[in-house]
């Protein structure tokens, strides 16, 4: 079930990933990377971080996406030669909820809605132009639901914001 859009402000949010460059489809990848950057962060003493997040830096589907796999956290870290520490800035976002397993195609089909959603209202995003690559301010999918406290996937909950102009 994917929820309507809306525009909302947000504060700026603190997070510590993995940055790494991967090819479609990537969830294969994603679980170790998170595994690695909560252990890395109990080792810091932050033993409850936020949401599990998916920061998307580039999206340019027909190549490897520049991606960044942690989590929030409620303060700066420092982060490592493999750890970044990383801060999404506070602006003006498009959000949309998804509710359903995240596997298969229904986080897909959540960008994709809010991708024809933005074109249908004239939302602009919040990108720039590095070296022929369109790269995004604030693009993320944020992982609701910790799959190992709830089974059911059904009621399994992301959220995707992405920066606005």
């Amino acid at each position: 079930m994917i929820a309507k859009p809306r525009l909302e402000n947000r504060k700026e949010q603190p997070y510590a990933a993995i940055r790494i460059s991967l090819p479609i489809p990537f969830g294969s990848y994603l679980q170790p990377l998170w595994n690695e950057v909560g252990s890395w962060l109990k080792g810091q003493g932050i033993t409850s971080p936020g949401p599990a997040i998916i920061r998307y830096l580039t999206t340019d589907m027909s190549k490897k996406l520049d991606i960044d796999v942690g989590f929030a956290v409620d303060t700066h870290v420092v982060g490592n030669n493999r750890i970044v520490s990383g801060v999404l800035p506070a602006g003006r976002y498009a959000t949309l909820l998804y509710t359903g397993s995240y596997r298969g195609k229904g986080i897909y089909k959540t960008n994709v809605a809010m991708m024809e959603w933005a074109k249908e209202n004239g939302v602009t995003w919040n990108t720039n132009i590095r070296n022929g690559v369109e790269w995004w301010n604030g693009r993320v999918e944020w992982y609701l639901t910790d799959s190992k406290k709830e089974t059911d996937t059904k009621k399994y909950q992301a959220e995707l914001t992405i920066m606005t102009k």
